[in-house]
């Protein structure tokens, strides 16, 4: 059995340069770069792009995919460990060319995708010339994709979509949607939707209207309510079979939901770095904020909440490589899942409380980060949701026991363990008194 908790040297060295060039590199461009999907802003493709180039020099381009679609093809727990370093950063995935929902939707479009797809959408998607958008949730269904009501129906050599779609992030300047829509009613819930690529400028494509998020100070909503008015496209823009809709989207579900969490570890601990240094260099009557006790217990119960959370991060990564099947961890994952909110939530909490008004204000990012954590708890599925799943898988298996009391009771446990061990007992001069 191998297991450590260092990593081989070269891989250490990498991180550190990476470490060091998103504090000195990336951070400074969030500051003054409105979104880092948008490849039509100029500002944004000024400051970004030299900085995916040196990326790309140093050998770190799309690192979560493999060599044959221009990637590093990293396992799992190298992808955690590097993903802390960018999630601290809005702009760090895309400077590394590993940002959701692109590096997801590259993946479908891998695996199911046709070669004209491929040719047309993957390459320059990984290439990080355009971003894509993933049209799964409904108005009338989030978390339970059963009740979607988007049809696609066969129209000789095309299929016609209509229905609505609510929260299609970056619909607004993206290229192209991977949608989810109904192509077998009468089929079981689990097979009766299948998954296409729709041109973003196909016709028939509404934006009923942009939204916003609160804690994104955006002056256009990026999250998008659409309507596909018999949206058209060729029948070869299907991923994947038809009614394999479910199927498919676990291609990208799990790993996106682990890598959420990655970089997820690496926004706590910016908050967790913030809280400790106003500690230490604020006082109150006459004491360091480090110095009482109230305090001290926050800071512990943040590092505590902190580690337990990454080492369940890197344990699920772990696993996913070792099994290279998502579906054996799918337990790992829905606790991954649930978990992320609240530590983000707590952590973000304890250092507002710390910072005081300042913490409050749209001077630090605090406030935003206490909203991420719900935006965490709903999207890729409620928190709920995953408890559910998570506590399933947990009880499967598990036998039910006959009769009024439990068999581990004490009384029934002393009992069958003096049957047991009898003449050792009646050697010893035990009695049998009850103690």
């Amino acid at each position: 059995m191998a297991w450590g908790f260092e990593s081989d040297e070269d891989v250490a060295q990498e991180l550190d340069w990476v470490e060091t060039f998103v504090r000195e590199q990336v951070e400074p461009v969030d500051h003054v770069v409105e979104h880092a999907w948008n490849p039509r802003d100029p500002v944004r493709n000024a400051l970004i792009k030299p900085l995916q180039q040196v990326v790309r020099e140093h050998d770190l381009w799309a690192c979560h995919l493999g060599p044959e679609l221009g990637g590093k093809g990293y396992g799992q727990l190298r992808l955690a460990l590097l993903n802390e370093k960018l999630g601290r950063t809005h702009s760090g995935p895309v400077v590394f060319g590993c940002q959701a929902p692109d590096s997801g939707n590259a993946e479908i479009l891998a695996h199911y995708g046709s070669e004209h797809l491929r040719r047309t959408y993957l390459d320059p998607l990984v290439a990080g010339d355009i971003v894509s958008c993933f049209s799964m949730t409904e108005p009338h269904g989030g978390s339970d994709p059963t009740g979607f009501r988007t049809t696609a129906r066969p129209d000789g050599d095309e299929w016609v979509i209509t229905g609505e779609k609510w929260f299609s992030s970056h619909a607004l300047f993206a290229e192209f949607l991977i949608v989810m829509a109904v192509t077998e009613p009468d089929a079981p819930a689990h097979r009766s939707m299948s998954m296409f690529v729709v041109p973003a400028d196909s016709p028939g494509l509404e934006r009923i209207r942009d939204v916003s998020v609160w804690g994104h100070e955006e002056p256009v909503g990026t999250h998008q309510y659409l309507r596909y008015n018999d949206v058209r496209v060729p029948a070869e823009n299907l991923l994947g079979e038809r009614g394999e809709g479910f199927a498919v989207a676990q291609t990208r579900l799990g790993g996106g939901r682990i890598h959420h969490a990655m970089r997820t570890v690496g926004l706590v601990q910016s908050a967790f770095e913030m809280m400790k240094r106003r500690a230490v260099s604020r006082t109150s009557k006459g004491t360091r904020l480090a110095d009482k006790q109230l305090v001290q217990e926050m800071i512990a119960d943040s590092w505590i909440q902190l580690e337990q959370f990454r080492l369940l991060v890197l344990r699920t990564a772990w696993r996913i490589d070792q099994y290279n099947d998502y579906k054996r961890v799918r337990a790992d994952i829905a606790a991954v899942k649930a978990a992320m909110p609240r530590v983000l939530s707590d952590v973000a909490g304890r250092a507002i409380q710390i910072h005081g008004s300042l913490g409050i204000s749209k001077e630090l990012p605090f406030g935003k980060w206490v909203m991420e954590s719900f935006h965490m708890g709903l999207a890729d599925g409620a928190t709920e949701v995953h408890k559910v799943n998570l506590a399933q898988a947990l009880l499967r298996g598990t036998e039910p026991d006959d009769g009024l009391f439990p068999p581990y009771i004490r009384p029934t446990m002393e009992a069958q363990a003096r049957r047991r061990f009898a003449e050792v007992l009646a050697e010893a001069g035990d009695e049998g008194e009850p103690r």
